[in-house]
Parts: structure tokens; C-alpha cells; sequence
């Protein structure tokens, strides 16, 4: 069995995925298998835990009923990380599942911390860099959260959810979700010359320290952003951010070619990557089989990544 064949031998969420970036099929193919990601595998075990009310565990950020002593970790089963995961798996926006559910989240759900409605985002960064992407992805009006992205930005080019308390450096886990945000909503809406230019500071944060190091002294800034976790929930690591660098659709830029050579040599002797880092805390269900195992959302991530860099001109 090759590579390619294990990954189609898996659920639609990953073969419609492993269909269009890898296997090049036909777009009808891709969109047929797509469109079981809401009655089949993760995709519908994920929409039978959401509550009438359409949310996840009675919470936005965190469970209704978590208190922060309770076990460790944070729990992964709220309304935030929920629809993240659906947007991951690549549940059709316009099937009648997530048209459900996006109108409960915006009429019922409200974030924990001034109980601002859903798509209106809080004031992380990191928070609402996610919610711009749900909101750009599942089609609502999520300019004001986009705006305020804008103005968190910070000197260096990056964000970090701790402007509000006086940070004035950017963080790597704080920057990849807004870039991914800033390129949902841009490819949702066309975005603005301002979010554009501010895209691209962000990129230019990543790039100017390889992705990984210090840019003052080279050191690799956390030996976390050197392995590979799925679902990455709000956390950095290389992977994760060649992924957005591929999906954004530039030509690869020389100063990630050391974080591709990463991840190239992390490729195992079967063809496949291993899952590295399982981001501790309560989840619906494993998407996989634990640390250390072959990690069919590694792997697909890691070839296209791969397939990208090496088939585009720089």
C-alpha cells in the first residue's frame, strides 16, 4: 500500500483533502467526497455533540460548566475549538449542517469574557484570529473583527494576546492565527489594501526568523515549534505555518527552506510522519492513535507542503 493509498483508505475528511492536493482528482471527485464530511467519520461525530442551542459543551472559549482546577489541560470540547475542527475536516459551508449551526452560534453563543456575541469576536488576538477565519469561512460579516486585528497589530509585524496587558512583542502562536484569519477573510471578500499590507507584515515576522528562531541571536525560540500536532488548536509549530505559507499561494520564499528541510527529515521510513505533540486536555474523541504513531493529518499536511515548495519556482 503506498502512502497515497493509506491516506484514501481513512475518512472523507482526510481523503477529499489527500483527492485535491495530492492525487490532483477531478474537482467534481473532490467535491462529492467532500460533501460526506458532514454525514460520515469526524465530521458528523463532531456535529452529534452540538446541543440544540448549537453549541459545543455550553461555551464559547471554554465549557459551561469547567472551573480551571478541573484536570489538566485546556478542554478542547467548547464552541471555539469545535468549529475550528469542522472548518479543518472541510465541512461545506453551504450544507444544511453548518448553515444550522452557524445561525444558533451567532444568535446563542457569547463569549465568556464580556459577553460579546460569537462572530463579533473578544480581545485576543489569538482568539479572534480564529473566530475571522470561522466567520470569513462559514460566510458572516466578520469585518469589524478583521478591523480589529488591524489595530492589535503590533511594531515588529506580529500580535500576541497579551497586547492588552502591556506586551509589546509579537507571538509566534499569536501570529499564525491571525494570519490565518487575515487570509480567510481576504479570500472571502476580496479584504482590503490594508489587510493585505498587514498580512504580509505578519509573514514577514515568521520569515525573518526562519520560522522557528530567535531573530536576535538564531536560538530556536521553543523546541515546541519543532513538532508536528493535529489538531494544532491555538498553538505554532512549523508545520502549521508552511501549511498557511502553501495555502496563501506565494512562491516559497528562501528563508523557510530550513524549516521545510525539518520537515522533510522528520519523514519516516514508511513514507509517513509521526504525530509528535497531542495539545493536552478533554476532547469529543482522538482523532488518531497518540504520540508517536503514524498521523495520517501529518502526513497529508507534510506531502503537500512538500509537493508545494519543491513544484513551485522561486
Amino acid at each position: 500500500m503506498t502512502v497515497l493509498d493509506w491516506l484514501l483508505d481513512s475518512g472523507p475528511a482526510i481523503r477529499w483533502q489527500a483527492l485535491r492536493d495530492l492525487a490532483d482528482a477531478p474537482e467534481d471527485v473532490v467535491a462529492a467526497e467532500r460533501a460526506r464530511v458532514a454525514t460520515e467519520g469526524w465530521g458528523a461525530r463532531l456535529l452529534a455533540q452540538r446541543e440544540p442551542d448549537g453549541q459545543w459543551a455550553g461555551g464559547a472559549y471554554f465549557p459551561a460548566a469547567w472551573r480551571p482546577s478541573e484536570g489538566s489541560g485546556q478542554p478542547w470540547t467548547s464552541t471555539l475549538p469545535a468549529l475550528v475542527l469542522l472548518k479543518d475536516l472541510g465541512l461545506e459551508p453551504e450544507s444544511a449542517a453548518a448553515r444550522e449551526t452557524v445561525a444558533l452560534v451567532r444568535e446563542n453563543c457569547r463569549w465568556e469574557h464580556a459577553g460579546q456575541r460569537f462572530f463579533d469576536g473578544e480581545v485576543e488576538p489569538c482568539i479572534n484570529g480564529r473566530t475571522l477565519a470561522l466567520g470569513a469561512y462559514f460566510g458572516e460579516d466578520v469585518d469589524g473583527t478583521a478591523q480589529r486585528l488591524l489595530d492589535d497589530q503590533l511594531d515588529d509585524g506580529g500580535w500576541n494576546c497579551w497586547t492588552e496587558h502591556g506586551s509589546t512583542r509579537s507571538s509566534f502562536h499569536s501570529t499564525i492565527n491571525v494570519l490565518e484569519g487575515l487570509l480567510a477573510h481576504e479570500r472571502a471578500t476580496g479584504g482590503t489594501p490594508q489587510t493585505a499590507a498587514a498580512r504580509r507584515r505578519g509573514e514577514e515576522y515568521l520569515l525573518e526568523r526562519s520560522l522557528f528562531r530567535r531573530k536576535a541571536t538564531g536560538e530556536v525560540v521553543s523546541p515546541a515549534y519543532l513538532t508536528f500536532a493535529f489538531p494544532p488548536r491555538w498553538h505554532y509549530d512549523v508545520l502549521r505555518a508552511l501549511d498557511y505559507f502553501r495555502e496563501a499561494g506565494a512562491a516559497p520564499d528562501e528563508r523557510a527552506a530550513e524549516a521545510v528541510e525539518l520537515v522533510r527529515g522528520k519523514q519516516q521510513p514508511d513514507g509517513t510522519w509521526l504525530l509528535e505533540n497531542t495539545h493536552p486536555g478533554t476532547v469529543h474523541f482522538a482523532l488518531e492513535d497518540g504520540d508517536g504513531r503514524p498521523s495520517r493529518w501529518n502526513t497529508l499536511r507534510a506531502l503537500r507542503v512538500l509537493r508545494w515548495y519543491e513544484g513551485s519556482p522561486r
